[in-house]
């Protein structure tokens, strides 16, 4: 059975199991995080069901986005965006960045990234027009806990982000649940 079909199969499955508390749980969550948080991290497999949990946050109580690395690449790419409809139109009031350890876009390069690429048949010329993007992102990422320190500052620093928004960068252990605090938020955000 593929991919496509065992997601199916299950989601029959799971829509002819459903109770009616977990419908009215999941029905009359509101698209305004509880929190008014906004949670920008990885999309590392380890941090499913357990991020979250790990900072006792629940369904419905955050806004969370997720690329690879937790990375901000330009004033306007999908994460500023991202943030900018959840402060201006889902009332976040905070964001957290959260790197982890052992990232796996840390142990890359653009230049193993690139030759994957062409090996499985994507253009040079494809490749030779995100070239400076892709190096900027990968060869520039080694250490997890300076990644988070420079996206924090990226966000801070976009004129397109309130500056009385904390942005908070911590570090996950994806081993033990633990969270550490890279930068406090708090320290930089100006009063309204």
């Amino acid at each position: 059975m593929q991919i496509l079909d065992q997601v199916l199969a299950a989601n029959k499955d799971f829509v002819g199991n459903l109770s009616d508390e977990f419908i009215y749980h999941y029905a009359v969550t509101d698209k305004l995080p509880k929190r008014q948080l906004a949670i920008f991290t990885c999309m590392d497999t380890r941090l499913v069901d357990f991020l979250e949990p790990a900072m006792g946050i629940n369904h419905g109580e955050a806004k969370v986005i997720k690329n690879a690395g937790n990375s901000v690449t330009g004033p306007f790419e999908a994460t500023i965006r991202s943030l900018i409809v959840g402060i201006f139109e889902l009332g976040v009031k905070e964001v957290i960045v959260i790197g982890h350890l052992d990232c796996g876009v840390s142990h890359t390069t653009s230049k193993k990234l690139t030759e994957k690429m062409l090996k499985r048949g994507i253009s040079p010329d494809a490749i030779k027009m995100i070239e400076k993007e892709l190096e900027d992102w990968l060869d520039d990422f080694h250490q997890p806990i300076d990644n988070v320190e420079k996206v924090v500052i990226k966000i801070r620093s976009n004129p397109l982000i309130p500056k009385d928004v904390p942005i908070h960068g911590l570090m996950f252990n994806p081993h033990t649940g633990e969270l550490k605090v890279v930068v406090d938020g708090y320290k930089f955000a100006v009063s309204k």
